[in-house]
């Protein structure tokens, strides 16, 4: 039987299945969890510098496509205000153009309407001048049968205005220092009214004239005296009272300058002018 002491150092026997672990093997282990840790942490610095690069960059680009896309926005605003300009500059363009047709028609329209008044002035210019034509011949007919008829009661001479009887004392006589008509002056009065009856478009301006014996101022009375004298006889003959007129020139405009009894009896005289009133215009030019 063993003693005691043998029986006390005998070392209890290992449980069954399981080893004692050694040592080294945490230091081993230590190692490699510190080893793993540094690792680890050494990835996730190298990872985190280049997750931080990546984000830069992404930074980057982003800001890059964000200055694109700024610059594509703003070109498309000019491209957009460039379009709704020149859609303007069109649309103002079709405006004035159509504004330009509409004036370019009525410009014609008043050319072919001014062209037409024209054409209708010119013809009745042309109906005016054949109608001033047709009657200047009338007229002038009718001044020559007047001359011709008057030409036999006394000298009758055609001037620019019409015709200008010359009643000196061959064919109208006044007593001396008088104004009253005689008989005789009657008759050849009531003949020359009667011509004049037949004709219209005129009017009569009756002269008075007288020799130069005697003042200015009783020569110029007795002319006037005598033109109206004369007047109004021709108005009781018929002559409208309108269309007479009369004038003293007293010895102002003698027909001969001699003093004479002959010249004298030439000056003593009284002037019939009988005016035309229609030829008294301008014809059209």
């Amino acid at each position: 039987m063993p003693s005691f002491r043998e029986t006390s150092r005998k070392e209890p026997k290992p449980h069954s299945g399981w080893r004692p672990v050694r040592p080294w093997v945490f230091v081993a282990l230590r190692v490699v969890l510190v080893a793993g840790f540094g690792t680890s942490l050494y990835m996730n610095r190298t990872r985190s510098r280049a997750l931080q690069q990546e984000v830069a960059g992404l930074r980057q680009r982003m800001e890059e496509i964000d200055r694109k896309a700024e610059a594509a926005r703003t070109s498309a605003t000019e491209a957009e205000q460039s379009a709704r300009q020149s859609a303007s500059a069109k649309e103002q363009a079709e405006t004035k153009k159509e504004l330009a047709e509409a004036e370019a028609r009525v410009s014609a329209q008043k050319a072919d309407e001014a062209q037409q008044r024209a054409e209708a002035a010119e013809k009745e210019k042309e109906a005016a001048v054949q109608e001033a034509e047709r009657i200047r011949k009338e007229r002038e007919e009718e001044l020559n049968r007047l001359q011709e008829a008057l030409q036999k009661i006394a000298d009758t001479r055609r001037t620019a205005m019409g015709l200008v009887m010359n009643l000196d004392s061959n064919a109208i006589q006044f007593e001396f220092n008088k104004a009253v008509l005689l008989s005789m002056n009657r008759e050849l009065l009531s003949r020359i009214a009667g011509i004049l009856l037949t004709s219209k478009g005129y009017s009569i301006k009756v002269h008075g004239h007288t020799d130069d014996v005697g003042s200015d101022a009783y020569n110029q009375e007795l002319s006037e005296k005598r033109a109206q004298a004369v007047r109004d006889y021709l108005v009781q003959a018929g002559i409208s009272p309108e269309i007479i007129t009369t004038k003293g020139y007293g010895k102002s405009k003698p027909l001969l300058a001699a003093k004479t009894p002959d010249a004298r009896a030439k000056n003593r005289r009284v002037e019939v002018e009988i005016v035309d009133t229609i030829l008294n215009f301008d014809p059209p030019k």
